[in-house]
């Protein structure tokens, strides 16, 4: 296998591993919106397992290109790659296709993330909501008794509520 051929597979299998992260962001989209906070972590869990498999594939990418140079410290890209075929191989073809088919899928898991994060602020947004209604729920109203400086005193009306002998 040349280096081309190894470079257009791992490009294969890093769309593989985009194409199953989108699928993923498609389910957590409505295990959020469910507040499935099992459903959630299971999710977080197999992401990150992917996310592994895609970060090893990065560096044998790295490491391909790499093989394309002589100056181990330069690392060419994949289109600079691309550029230095002939035009009218079959390898350039490949690789280029190979090239665009990651591009779009790491454009959709861009675009989906950012959809599930504004889900999550939104769920986290009405979680604080909930939780202030019910702290305003627990507190005793005040009174409208103010001071000599003209503000507040802050006392609470007695546990029954609206006292009409006063």
């Amino acid at each position: 296998m040349t280096n081309v051929e190894g470079l257009t597979v791992v490009l294969g299998r890093e769309t593989e591993g985009y194409e199953k992260l989108i699928e993923l962001a498609d389910k957590k989209r409505q295990i959020i919106v469910d507040r499935d906070l099992e459903g959630l972590e299971s999710s977080a869990l197999e992401e990150q397992r992917i996310s592994d498999e895609l970060k090893s594939l990065e560096r044998q990418r790295i490491d391909i290109l790499k093989s394309f140079t002589d100056d181990k410290d330069l690392v060419p890209t994949v289109s600079q790659v691309i550029e230095a075929l002939p035009e009218d191989g079959a390898d350039r073809k490949a690789l280029e296709e190979a090239k665009e088919a990651v591009v779009r899928a790491a454009g959709r898991m861009r675009f989906l993330n950012t959809q599930n994060e504004v889900l999550l602020k939104q769920a986290l947004e009405m979680v604080d909501f909930d939780l202030t209604l019910f702290k305003s729920m627990r507190q005793a109203p005040e009174s409208g008794n103010y001071g000599r400086d003209a503000y507040n005193t802050g006392d609470l009306l007695p546990s029954g509520g609206f006292d009409a002998k006063q």
